[in-house]
């Protein structure tokens, strides 16, 4: 099934078109942004070459989810859910570009993937993976009912948390 339009009472989460290229390379190379995501923060390179392998792979194949956020057209965030063997589970996954911070609109994208995971994949629990020092989205998923479920350690030493939330 292909990636299918969101809306929330502010966004517009709709399948990566083309043109998105230089957004997803910037949101995906900024150092402030993409310090909790992955690795960190990739080479505008690498954020390119992940770029096209939406289209040429996650896309075509229909793998999983993915979306680019907009408020009023303009592009402010990415999102996907996906499935994962770290939880064995489907997990959610988001970024906002830092001028959209601070206006709750963290909370509305991640409600909105919940919808989806729980109304739209029927899914009976939902994942997420944060990073320890990520406290904005730690705080964010524990508004939302997520908790707690154990502590990985990653090969640099930092912890990752993982959470869940079950279908209501």
């Amino acid at each position: 099934m292909p990636t299918p339009v969101l809306r929330t009472d502010r966004l517009l989460l709709e399948p990566y078109r083309p043109d998105d290229a230089a957004d997803s390379i910037a949101l995906l190379s900024d150092p402030e942004v993409a310090r909790f995501m992955g690795d960190g923060p990739l080479t505008p390179s690498d954020a390119a070459a992940l770029f096209e392998r939406l289209f040429s792979k996650v896309y075509a194949e229909d793998l999983f989810d993915v979306w680019a956020v907009r408020r009023d057209g303009r592009y402010v965030g990415h999102a996907e859910v996906k499935h994962t063997d770290e939880v064995d589970g489907h997990e959610i996954v988001y970024a906002l570009v830092k001028p959209a911070w601070g206006e709750g609109l963290g909370s509305e994208l991640a409600r909105a993937l919940l919808r989806y995971g729980f109304d739209t994949l029927g899914l009976p629990r939902v994942w997420a993976t944060v990073a320890e020092q990520n406290h904005a989205s730690l705080a964010l998923l524990g508004k939302l009912g997520f908790t707690h479920q154990r502590d990985v350690t990653e090969d640099d030493g930092s912890v990752t948390r993982v959470l869940a939330v079950d279908r209501a």
